[in-house]
């Protein structure tokens, strides 16, 4: 879209948004008010403008753009102004976001001046959680400063622009080496070393929250490059000393935030609010009222500082409220010399007021008298009605002065000359109009009392007491028929019970029907329904949407504790719909009984908690009956069993019964009752043993002997003609003679020897 068609309303983008108006202009954008069509509301269309769009840097621009979008999207907190919608409608690039009804803080900075302890705490306070979160999803600002703080019609803050935003752990100043961000409120450790923290967030806060209490930032020059210098080099002032009477606490928690050293700031927003809060809880109400002077009133000779009361309007009242200004010519025509506090959003019409304090110096005045007046405006004259108010007296929460003149007594009288009101001297009042004055005095004493009865009554138990619980954009209700929350996108209803004022404690669950982030349910639940002001609340139900569960990774190991039970595994993850059929289950050689052969879906896989998971279990090893392998060959016994996966370890022996290369025994019997894998021992036949006959011929007989014997023969002994000698002369069988060791009985083979 054009920047020109754009302010003067009118133009749609993207079908969508119609054009109300020019809101505001900065460097990078124009932010336009408009109406989404779509769910009809107001939103603020952020469109960059057409010079960097169609500049040698597009696309750094665009995405310092999509940056600020995908930051604040990030963050769910009241006190960040929300990102709808993002896109690019004529070459333009555009963020869609909450429409804040409000000023910046900056406008009330220039209007206020310094803002009160208490106030400051407020606001601060406020700033800090909304960082907390943005702390939290590891998102620094970058930008704190007061254009960036807005103050809604509430008087509640919400942070806005995060174009310069960036994650935790790649936040540095820039690619380019520029330095970004507003000089008065830069880090030291951003400006030394292209580093910005979460505690680079905590200075630039320190520092704002100084310029409210003070009135001023604490260094200032026409050159930023200054500025930054002073940041580097120099230490913060501290407040006990640019604010005289503030309470040290208070002094040293502002302190800790604009060390130069960030090691000396606390850790992030959370920490500071913590912090904060601890030495907001021990102030006393002088502590909290404490407010210094407007700069323009020190300059000027007035006191350095002056509390607040009940009299005083709030520091902020949201963007309808005027803020402090400076008073016109006094009657008298002398020069001014108060303070106004204006009160009302139009001081132009009847019973608006106003309220004067008159400082020290003023015209006519002579010495530090101080008095306050409530002016009405627009009455039945063109001249103001003033009327004195003593301090301390009749003004509540005024702060009387040891030195002050009390001026002299007046009362109301008509005169000719002044229709609406003249001050005449109270001693020219006579008995007969005091008479006169009792009736009417009565009057408005009954109509008081029934005014605050009735004020009462519709604040503590009439219409007053409650709010109306409003309907969801993105609901639709019949008329005349209940109409429950459940649905509606949160989120989105949030910025709706924000504006109404209705406090929402908010419980996230696990749902199966409800998307993520739709109401589940509500406390109360209907549209309409009324809650009390006074500790009513709205309790929320927010879809998480259906409870996820993940598939162990290690299911399908056998020796984990998972595996060992992979269907008490699944309960445990969180599946509801586990499904197992013994029938389908099976024999296996290397999965235990019990453990899962297989999963589906894979193991790793997130899925929903209802999802169906089917499981296939091991029997263990199957069954079997050893063969009889007895007299086969090794090859007919091994093959027999494989197939029945027996695990089969040979051995082999001699044998005189059995031929060589055949079973002779195993270690199972035939048809024992074994199991896929167990271990059978085979012992195949090598045949009958054999030796080669030694010669002993010429030896001893114990030396034949027990040569032979270590053969494993058996030795006879023949003496024909006497053993004399014990020599061996011949031997049977001879030398050389291939002789079997055990004869067909099994018995040792017989070697004779004749001996002399």
């Amino acid at each position: 879209m054009s920047e020109a068609a754009g302010a003067n309303g009118g133009q749609v983008i993207d079908g969508r948004y119609l054009v109300v108006g020019k809101i505001a202009e900065g460097g990078m954008a124009s932010v336009y008010e408009a109406i989404d069509q779509r769910l009809s509301r107001h939103v603020a269309v952020k469109v960059m403008h057409t010079q960097l769009a169609q500049g040698p840097h597009r696309e750094q621009f665009e995405e310092r753009f999509r940056r600020e979008a995908r930051s604040a999207a990030a963050i769910a907190n009241p006190h960040i102004v929300q990102v709808y919608d993002t896109g690019q409608y004529q070459g333009l690039d555009y963020l869609v976001m909450e429409y804040v009804h409000g000023v910046n803080l900056r406008r009330e900075m220039n209007e206020q001046g310094t803002f009160s302890v208490k106030e400051t705490l407020r606001i601060t306070a406020e700033i800090l959680d909304g960082l907390a979160s943005a702390h939290r999803a590891g998102v620094i600002h970058r930008d704190i400063k007061p254009e960036n703080i807005l103050i809604n019609d509430r008087g509640h803050v919400e942070i806005t622009d995060f174009g310069l935003a960036r994650a935790a752990s790649q936040a540095t100043l820039s690619t380019t080496g520029m330095l970004l961000g507003t000089a008065a409120y830069l880090a030291p450790e951003t400006i030394e070393n292209n580093l910005a923290t979460p505690r680079s967030d905590l200075y630039a806060v320190g520092i704002l929250a100084y310029e409210m209490l003070t009135g001023d930032v604490p260094f200032t020059s026409e050159n930023p490059v200054t500025i930054v210098f002073k940041h580097v080099h120099q230490d913060v002032p501290s407040l006990v000393a640019t604010c005289p009477g503030i309470n040290p606490e208070i002094s040293h928690f502002i302190d800790r935030l604009v060390s130069r050293d960030p090691g000396e700031r606390p850790e992030d927003a959370a920490a500071a609010l913590k912090e904060l809060e601890d030495v907001r809880a021990d102030l006393s109400q002088s502590d909290l009222s404490l407010r210094q002077a407007r700069r323009g009133d020190r300059e000027g000779g007035s006191e350095d500082r002056y509390p607040t009361g009940p009299s005083t309007p709030p520091a902020l009242a949201g963007a309808a409220n005027p803020p402090l200004a400076s008073a016109g010519q006094t009657e008298d025509g002398a020069a001014p010399d108060k303070v106004t506090l204006m009160q009302g959003s139009d001081p132009d019409k009847t019973g608006t007021s106003a309220m004067t304090r008159t400082m020290p110096g003023g015209a006519g005045s002579g010495s530090d008298t101080r008095r306050y007046a409530l002016t009405t405006h627009g009455g039945p004259s063109s001249a103001d009605q003033t009327q004195v108010i003593q301090p301390g007296r009749d003004l509540p929460g005024s702060v009387p002065q040891a030195d002050s003149q009390p001026p002299a007594p007046w009362n109301r009288e008509r005169s000719a000359d002044r229709p609406a009101a003249a001050l005449i001297p109270a001693g020219q009042t006579t008995a007969k109009k005091k008479r006169h004055l009792l009736p009417l005095i009565l009057v408005l004493v009954i109509l008081l009392v029934a005014g605050v009865g009735g004020g009462s009554w519709w604040y503590f138990l009439g219409p007053g007491s409650y709010l109306t619980l409003p309907r969801p954009d993105d609901i639709s209700c019949k008329t005349g028929s209940p109409c429950s929350l459940a649905g509606a996108d949160f989120s989105r209803y949030q910025s709706t019970l924000k504006v109404a004022g209705i406090e929402v404690k908010t419980t996230y669950v696990f749902d199966d029907n409800q998307p993520k982030g739709k109401i589940v349910s509500s406390d109360p639940d209907q549209v309409g329904a009324k809650i009390t002001k006074r500790g009513g609340r709205l309790s929320v139900s927010v879809s998480k949407g259906p409870r996820q569960a993940t598939i162990p990774s290690d299911i399908l190991k056998a020796d984990t504790d998972n595996g060992r039970d992979p269907l008490a595994a699944l309960k445990r993850a969180g599946f509801d719909r586990v499904i197992h059929q013994g029938a389908e289950d099976e024999y296996s050689m290397d999965v235990p009984e019990g453990a899962a052969i297989s999963v589906d879906p894979a193991p790793g896989t997130t899925a929903r908690h209802d999802s169906e998971v089917r499981v296939r279990l091991s029997k263990g090893k199957m069954p079997v009956t050893m063969p009889d392998i007895v007299g086969q060959t090794r090859e007919n016994a091994d093959a027999a069993l494989k197939a029945v996966h027996l695990k089969a370890e040979y051995k082999e022996d001699w044998s005189d019964k059995v031929e060589a290369g055949k079973v002779i025994s195993s270690s199972q019997p035939a048809d024992a009752d074994l199991h896929w894998g167990d271990q059978v021992e085979v012992t195949v036949s090598k045949g009958p043993q054999t030796v080669v006959m030694p010669k002993v011929e010429g030896k001893s007989q114990d030396e034949a002997t027990r040569i032979l014997k270590g053969l494993g023969l058996e030795v006879k002994i023949s003496a024909p003609l006497g053993n004399f000698t014990h020599t061996v002369r011949f031997q049977d069988p001879p030398a050389g003679t291939k002789v079997q060791v055990l004869n067909g009985n099994g018995d040792p083979s017989v070697v004779t020897l004749t001996v002399v």
